[in-house]
């Protein structure tokens, strides 16, 4: 080990050591020799500022060595190591600076994909073809933020979807990706072994402990725990300046500052996970992603998942009808002048700029179908697994990055604060080769699209007619869902009322939810349905069993239906009580457990029929 040491200490003697930080030389026996080729590293691409402070031997040696862990950390997390992160953010940082338009010499066109409506025979057939491919998918959630921007102080997951069963959003996820292995198996032949779908969940720092903290204390809602794998992605480190020096802790001066680096890590952390060849090697064809507050999401995965074997799609991006100038990327194909072409989310603050720069006058605006002809990218992606892994074999996981420093004045020379670069998940398809099929699928916003991102001050500021993306829109929406989906089926759902709360007026629909075994599929639901059935306004119907048919049956009140086991169920006559109500609440008032408070309501339950 000591020739080791005394090799590494003359590599980095060579370095010219005596332009460098003495404070390093005096402390060098203190290190590894891994350690001194990482120092090697930070000195060689302009890092000498991180070792000025260091003490004499002998003062803080523990913080040094901790100093060095966090530098090797930030090295193995990312592809190619610091001194590629370092590289490209200069590049990215000079291209900032001149203003550079990672645009430039791309004309957009409008991709090719497909547009679903719900319930015809054509979303049907796509979502057989889905259910049928669901033993081949695997799941990927991208759950790495807290809910502090929603006002709640836990991890996203744990909210409840809804608060009529208070449902969180991982125990909706699973019991959905155990439906769909349900539906799946009932087509396999007889004898042969059910299927386990994966799922992958990515954490981060500060979601990773709390994240399986949940699943186990409520038994992985049901899946088998060697079913879930949780990986955890790493910060990145921070940037100062222009050069892209290093930031420096400012609670700690032996530590590099970090920030998240973005969703996209994705991507490098199931490359370096050794899954995707296992999967590859379980004959798994799917790898569907997506991310941690949309309710609404699994009423479109059957069908999506059918579009992309049916289309042989490599990359399908879920999609919905998008005004112009909405807040929601719009999934767009860009041709290049040296004839690169590629279908990617171009973000809305970009692509009205964009479609001006080359030829579209009235730049992002709406056709005659009152849409824009570019969808909205809904943030969830299908991939198909064999050329997933060989696009991953290239690259090495690394997904485009982007820069977004906040420059202290015009002159762009100094930054406001420490920034750091980022990268997104749907950015994947950037490196693809113009022989990747590459497309998406258009759902309805009411089926597929309700997500919980905005706490109820921003919400309440939204102008009207624009969606809230709050807890309390992303609740209502759920349940709108689902009327709409039974009046789909041929029952007769009464109209929603407006009521307001948090400052947020939203339609109020009778509240109708059902655990997803119950059905998956609209196929499923209108086989459970029958006869002459009406639900009031006012009224709450849960179904928690598989077996539930429900058959010439009026509500106006509230009935929960949750037999034991799998018990089949008929639900028939009238069923007339005082039922549950909605009673708003004050978000400031601190009395009122988080979760509801960022709703504006509670359900006081006043009467209802319980079938067990």
């Amino acid at each position: 080990m000591a020739s080791a040491l005394d090799a590494a200490t003359e590599k980095l003697s060579n370095l010219g050591i005596d332009a460098s930080p003495p404070n390093l030389q005096k402390n060098l026996h203190l290190l590894t020799a891994e350690q001194i080729e990482l120092a090697k590293i930070l000195l060689e691409t302009g890092q000498s500022h991180l070792f000025e402070h260091w003490a004499e031997p002998g003062g803080d040696d523990e913080e040094k060595k901790a100093f060095l862990d966090q530098v090797t950390r930030l090295n193995s997390s990312y592809p190619g190591g610091l001194a590629s992160y370092i590289k490209t953010a200069r590049e990215l940082l000079a291209d900032s600076k001149d203003g550079k338009n990672p645009f430039d010499g791309f004309t957009p066109s409008v991709p090719t994909g497909e547009t679903l409506t719900f319930g015809d025979d054509s979303f049907i057939s796509f979502e057989e073809a889905g259910v049928k491919e669901a033993r081949k998918a695997a799941f990927v959630l991208v759950a790495g933020g807290l809910g502090e921007r929603l006002g709640y102080n836990g991890i996203k997951l744990a909210l409840p979807r809804e608060t009529t069963t208070g449902t969180c959003f991982l125990q909706y996820y699973i019991e959905s990706i155990l439906a769909l292995q349900d539906a799946n198996s009932k087509l396999s032949p007889p004898g042969e072994s059910q299927t386990k779908i994966p799922l992958v969940i990515m954490t981060s720092d500060d979601t990773h402990s709390r994240t399986l903290e949940l699943l186990e204390s409520n038994s992985y809602f049901g899946m088998e725990p060697t079913q879930v794998k949780l990986l955890k992605q790493e910060k990145v480190a921070c940037l100062d300046d222009n050069d892209a020096r290093l930031a420096v802790d400012p609670r700690n001066k032996y530590r590099i500052q970090t920030k998240p680096h973005g969703h996209g890590d994705v991507h490098s952390l199931l490359y370096s996970s050794g899954l995707l060849n296992i999967w590859r090697e379980a004959g798994l064809r799917w790898v569907l992603f997506f991310q941690d507050t949309n309710g609404l999401l699994f009423n479109g995965i059957p069908a999506a998942l059918g579009v992309s074997f049916t289309r042989q799609y490599h990359v399908n991006s879920l999609a919905v009808p998008r005004k112009a100038k909405d807040a929601i990327g719009g999934i767009t194909r860009l041709t290049h002048a040296d004839g690169r072409t590629m279908v990617i989310n171009v973000e809305y603050n970009q692509l009205d700029p964009l479609l001006r720069a080359t030829g579209y006058p009235d730049g992002d605006a709406n056709s005659e179908t009152g849409y824009s002809p570019f969808p909205g990218n809904i943030n969830q992606l299908i991939l198909e697994l064999g050329p997933y892994i060989e696009e991953l074999t290239k690259t090495g996981g690394a997904i485009k990055e982007f820069v977004n420093p906040k420059y202290k004045d015009a002159s762009k020379t100094s930054f406001k604060s420490s920034t750091r670069l980022e990268c997104m998940m749907q950015d994947y398809p950037k490196t693809l080769p113009p022989t990747a099929r590459v497309g998406f699928t258009v759902m309805e916003p009411w089926l597929a699209y309700a997500p919980v991102k905005n706490n109820p001050e921003d919400a309440a500021k939204v102008p009207k007619g624009n969606p809230y993306h709050s807890a309390t829109s992303g609740e209502m929406l759920v349940y709108r869902a689902n009327s709409l989906i039974l009046r789909k089926a041929g029952v007769q759902v009464a109209d929603p009322e407006q009521q307001v709360f948090n400052g947020q007026e939203v339609e109020v629909w009778p509240r109708i939810t059902w655990k997803p075994k119950w059905a998956i599929t609209f196929t499923g639901i209108k086989s459970k349905v029958s006869g002459s059935c009406s639900i009031s306004q006012r009224s709450t119907l849960v179904t928690k069993g598989r077996n539930v048919f429900i058959n010439d049956h009026s509500l106006d009140g509230a009935l929960i239906i949750d037999p034991a086991d799998d018990a089949e169920v008929k639900v028939e006559g009238s069923v007339q009580n005082k039922g549950w109500v909605l009673e708003p609440v004050d978000y400031k008032d601190t009395s009122v457990p988080e979760e509801l408070r960022i709703r504006g309501f509670r359900i006081n339950k006043i009467e209802q029929l319980e079938k067990n």
